[in-house]
């Protein structure tokens, strides 16, 4: 679907690169080594909390990678942000939960390939990978998203061999 841009010209769909889950949301893996492969020309952080965080916006915004324009948006803002934007580098979307992940697909967000990266251990989780703790509701929110047809990867860092996915529902 193209649309319609200012001049009769066409604009481009939106380029999402990938959506991150990691519970630390931009740290220095996904500012150096996840950024360098992806090469987005903007880093998206979807998160009604932090949206409305300013220290922890500032936080975050000395970890992110030079040059890189960074937004910190409620994921309703954020599916909004990704559906008009024509960003030609790409977009690098990072998410807190899979809830929130759900969320961007629920609003129209063009969605294909989620990267599972850190889920800390709390509360009730249940280690499923060193660097993936699961419950119910991260469950529920993972069988979702691939039934609305997107695709799932866990892996921590680039360089890595992506995971078994039928770890998160096991």
């Amino acid at each position: 679907m193209v649309r319609p841009a200012k001049k009769g010209l066409p604009m481009a769909e939106p380029n999402v690169l990938l959506v991150r889950i990691d519970n630390r949301l931009i740290h220095g893996q996904v500012a150096t080594q996840w950024n360098a492969v992806l090469g987005a020309g903007l880093i998206i952080v979807a998160n009604d909390e932090v949206a409305a965080n300013a220290m922890r916006q500032n936080l975050m915004k000395m970890a992110a990678p030079r040059g890189i324009r960074t937004r910190f948006l409620s994921v309703a803002n954020a599916a909004d942000a990704i559906r008009e934007s024509s960003e030609r580098k790409g977009i690098f979307v990072v998410v807190e939960t899979p809830a929130d992940a759900l969320a961007l697909v629920q609003a129209g967000a063009p969605v294909t390939r989620v990267n599972v990266g850190n889920m800390h251990m709390t509360g009730d989780k249940r280690q499923v990978t060193p660097s993936v703790a699961v419950d119910e509701r991260d469950v529920a929110a993972f069988r979702a998203l691939r039934d609305a047809g997107v695709e799932l990867e866990i892996r921590r860092v680039p360089t890595a061999s992506a995971e078994d996915v039928e770890k998160l529902f096991a």
